[in-house]
C-alpha cells in the first residue's frame, strides 16, 4: 500500500457527499414501487405523486364569532332579519341593508362579508348599529385556507403525522407513496464474525433505517476474506434495495469492502472530510438494481457519518436545524480542512454564574477532560471518541471546521434532528 493511499486529496466535503446522496435518491425513487396508504399510516412515508387540492377549504365562508352577519359596505342602521343561523343551517339570502344573527361556525349568507361581535352590537326595534367593520372581519372566507387546484405537496416529499390534518380537511382519505426501501445490514470483520467483538453498529443502523421510514433486516456477518465479502454483498444486493455494510471501509490490508463495491458497480465517492466518520463509501450496483452504503466500523463515527451523509437517501432531507448554546470549554482541532462533529451535552444556564442573566444553554464537550467522559484534554480526538460508546449519551453535536473557545456561541444539532 503506497503512501498516496493515505492522501486526503480525493476526499470531498461531507455536505457535498450528502448532496450527492440526495441526488442519487432522486434518480432512484422514480423506479421504486408504489402503494396506497390510509392517513393514519403516512408518517415517514414518501409521496409518489404531487397532491393538488380537489376543493376550496373552507368550502363556504363561515363566522368565527357569535354576532350579526351583513355586508360591511352597507351603512348602519341595518334591518335585522327574524332568523338565526347555526353551523348546521343553510343560511337564507340577505337583501341589501339587512343583517342576520349568526353563531360561531355557521355558514355566512352569500351577500354577507363580515360579522359584528354580539357584544359590540346594539339592536333597538329591529335595527342594528355597532362598530364600523372592514369586509372579512370575523369571517373565515371560502378558499382562504386552500384554493381548489392549489398544489400543496410535491412528489418525493416525506410526510409527517401532522400532514394527515390537511389531507383529511381536503377530503383525501389515502395517498400514493413509495414502497418502503428494503435494507440489508451486513457486518464485516473476522473479529465480529468469530464473536470476539460485539457488533455495535448493526442494531443502531437498523434503528436509524426504521426511524427514517424503511425496513431493515440484519443479514449477519462475513470475515475479512475478499471473495466472501464480494459474494455476500452481491447476494444481498439481489435481495434488497439497499445494502449497508459496516467495517472494512478504510485503506488497510484487510479493508475489502470498497474494492468489492468497485468490482460490483460504481463507487460514487469514498471518504468525506468529516471526523469522526471519514471513510464512508456510496456505490450504485446497476446489475443488481441496488445501492450500497459502506459505513466505517467505529460506532460513534458510524452514527455521525450515517446521519449526516447517508440520511438524505432515506429521507430526502439535508437540512440541520440547530439550537444556540455557549461552549463550556476550549476545544482545539489537530488537522484543518475537516468538519468535526463534537458531541456535547446541554446544560441550563452558564458555568460561572456571571453572565448577567443569560439563559442560553451551555454545551459541554463530552469527551473533554472536564466532562463525564475524559478521553482528550483540550484537542478533540475523533479517533478515540469514535470508539467511546459513552459518547452516545450526548444531547447533540457541534459541527465546526476550527477550534472552539470557551463561552463562544455555537450551534448544536440535537440528535433527534438527524434520527427521524
Amino acid at each position: 500500500m503506497s503512501d498516496t493511499d493515505h492522501s486526503h486529496d480525493d476526499l470531498i466535503g461531507w455536505e457535498e457527499g450528502a448532496e450527492r446522496v440526495r441526488r442519487l435518491r432522486e434518480r432512484w425513487l422514480p423506479t421504486a414501487d408504489t402503494e396506497t396508504v390510509a392517513l393514519d399510516r403516512i408518517a415517514g412515508r414518501t409521496l409518489a405523486e404531487p397532491i393538488e387540492s380537489p376543493v376550496d377549504v373552507p368550502a363556504r365562508s363561515h363566522a368565527t364569532m357569535d354576532g350579526f352577519a351583513f355586508d360591511a359596505t352597507d351603512e348602519y342602521p341595518l334591518s335585522v332579519v327574524d332568523a338565526d343561523v347555526f353551523p348546521e343551517d343553510d343560511p337564507p339570502a340577505l337583501e341589501p341593508g339587512e343583517a342576520i344573527r349568526i353563531a360561531t361556525g355557521a355558514p355566512v349568507p352569500t351577500a354577507a362579508n363580515a360579522v359584528l361581535k354580539r357584544e359590540e352590537a346594539t339592536v333597538e326595534e329591529g335595527r342594528l348599529t355597532g362598530t364600523e367593520l372592514e369586509p372579512g372581519t370575523y369571517v373565515y372566507e371560502r378558499g382562504s385556507n386552500v384554493a381548489e387546484g392549489e398544489r400543496l405537496f410535491e412528489a418525493g416529499e416525506r410526510l409527517a403525522p401532522k400532514d394527515a390534518i390537511l389531507l383529511g380537511d381536503l377530503g383525501i382519505e389515502s395517498v400514493a407513496v413509495r414502497a418502503r426501501l428494503s435494507v440489508g445490514l451486513l457486518a464485516t470483520g473476522t473479529e465480529i464474525h468469530e464473536g470476539r467483538h460485539t457488533d455495535l453498529d448493526s442494531p443502531m443502523l437498523a434503528g436509524l433505517v426504521r426511524s427514517w421510514g424503511h425496513e431493515a433486516a440484519y443479514e449477519g456477518t462475513v470475515p475479512d476474506d475478499y471473495d466472501r465479502v464480494e459474494s455476500r454483498i452481491a447476494d444481498l444486493a439481489h435481495e434488497h434495495d439497499v445494502v449497508v455494510t459496516t467495517g472494512g471501509t478504510s485503506v488497510g490490508d484487510k479493508d475489502y469492502v470498497v474494492r468489492a463495491l468497485q468490482s460490483l458497480g460504481e463507487v460514487l465517492f469514498h471518504r468525506v472530510r468529516l471526523r469522526p466518520g471519514k471513510p464512508i463509501a456510496v456505490a450504485e450496483l446497476p446489475d443488481h438494481d441496488a445501492v450500497a452504503l459502506a459505513i466505517p466500523g467505529k460506532p460513534v463515527g458510524a452514527h455521525a457519518v450515517t446521519t449526516l451523509v447517508a440520511r438524505p437517501f432515506f429521507t430526502g432531507e439535508t437540512s440541520l436545524p440547530t439550537v444556540p448554546a455557549r461552549m463550556a470549554r476550549d476545544v482545539g482541532i489537530a488537522t484543518p480542512g475537516f468538519a468535526y462533529a463534537i458531541p456535547v451535552t446541554l446544560e441550563a444556564g452558564d458555568t460561572d454564574g456571571d453572565d448577567g442573566g443569560d439563559d442560553v444553554a451551555v454545551a459541554m464537550p463530552l469527551g473533554h477532560a472536564d466532562s463525564s467522559l475524559s478521553v482528550y484534554e483540550e484537542s478533540f480526538d475523533p479517533s478515540v471518541l469514535s470508539s467511546s460508546t459513552r459518547a452516545t449519551r450526548a444531547d447533540g453535536f457541534v459541527l465546526t471546521g476550527e477550534g472552539v473557545a470557551r463561552d463562544q456561541s455555537v450551534d448544536v444539532v440535537p440528535y433527534p434532528v438527524v434520527e427521524r
